[in-house]
């Protein structure tokens, strides 16, 4: 029998990691942490609008004997639904068909998303519950982003245990290339329109 959770932050301080925190001095504040009531345990409004505009997540699985596989989904804004103040699902778009993850969630529930914003340098750690849903094609329906071109094969629904922000220390501040593109566009129209203003004036002195 595993030890008696009694924080959320336990989830992930397990006993091993409470020791090594001892070892190397971060205990006593974690401890204060615990007190303070540990980790979030629902998602917030403002978690809901984070999760809501990311158009990248990793979802961390195991397999029964903790061999660990990260898989990457992407998709438009929106892909990520929040369906309740504990529940995470999104449709599982067909890939490469090797199964990691489906295979590790049937043998082994515990998983963790990850999602990180690097314009606004911000991450999130999500731990928790996920199962695959198949053969439900109102589910798998209501989950599909419109207009997305990809195949939705099952539904991922991912139960929240417990979350987490990190600060934004070493996470490097990078940008989409589609809001480079917007903002790079946006210069270029308004250097035409100086441009444009510039000719009309000179055109108005020049005798």
């Amino acid at each position: 029998m595993g030890a008696t959770q009694t924080f959320s932050s336990d989830v992930i301080f397990t006993p091993s990691v409470k020791a090594a925190q001892t070892r190397k001095g971060s205990r006593a504040a974690y401890a204060r942490l615990e007190e303070k009531g540990s980790f979030e345990t629902r998602i917030t409004p403002d978690l809901a609008a984070f999760i809501g505009a990311q158009i990248s997540v990793f979802l961390a699985t195991a397999s029964r004997d903790g061999q660990p596989y990260i898989q990457h989904r992407g998709g438009p804004p929106g892909f990520l639904r929040v369906l309740d103040d504990k529940t995470i699902g999104f449709a599982d778009f067909a890939g490469n068909r090797q199964y990691v993850t489906l295979g590790n969630l049937a043998e082994n529930p515990k998983a963790q998303l990850f999602l990180i914003d690097y314009a606004q340098r911000r991450r999130i750690k999500i731990w928790g519950e996920a199962r695959a849903v198949e053969n439900d094609d109102g589910l798998l329906a209501g989950l599909m982003p419109d207009g997305y071109r990809a195949r939705g094969e099952q539904a991922i629904l991912f139960t929240v245990s417990a979350w987490d922000a990190n600060c934004p220390q070493h996470i490097p501040q990078r940008f989409e290339a589609a809001d480079v593109a917007a903002a790079l566009g946006e210069r270029d129209r308004r250097i035409a329109a100086l441009e444009a203003e510039l000719k009309a004036l000179r055109a108005k002195t020049t005798p």
